[in-house]
């Protein structure tokens, strides 16, 4: 079989194993995520990096995520709540523990790129 060229079957399967990969990373939190106003941040599992670049651990779940905001950073303690809304949208709210909550922001993902 070497020097075979793929036929239209081997194109059909290899399309069909990057959606399923694509689909599988968008029903997760994990990933990178733009505001409209620039900012972005990245999940991976319970790490962070935060807007303003700090490497951190939080509270992970598949379709959530939580920290609280580092000392270098606004609103520094505050409780910060992340919810998956659908594949590329997520709704993140920031405030006290057992406090009010900021309106939430919605997020949507993005390729950041340095």
């Amino acid at each position: 079989m070497v020097g075979r060229k793929a036929g239209p079957r081997s194109l059909a399967v290899l399309i069909a194993l990057a959606a399923m990969t694509e689909t599988a990373h968008a029903d997760a939190i994990d990933g990178n995520w733009c505001f409209r106003d620039g900012r972005h941040f990245s999940i991976q599992g319970p790490r962070i990096v935060t807007p303003k670049g700090t490497a951190m651990t939080g509270d992970y779940d598949r379709h959530s995520f939580v920290y609280v905001m580092p000392a270098r950073e606004p609103n520094a303690g505050q409780k910060v709540e992340m919810v998956l809304l659908g594949d590329d949208d997520l709704s993140l709210t920031t405030g006290p523990a057992g406090g009010d909550r900021s309106p939430a922001e919605l997020w949507h993902r993005c390729n950041v790129t340095s």
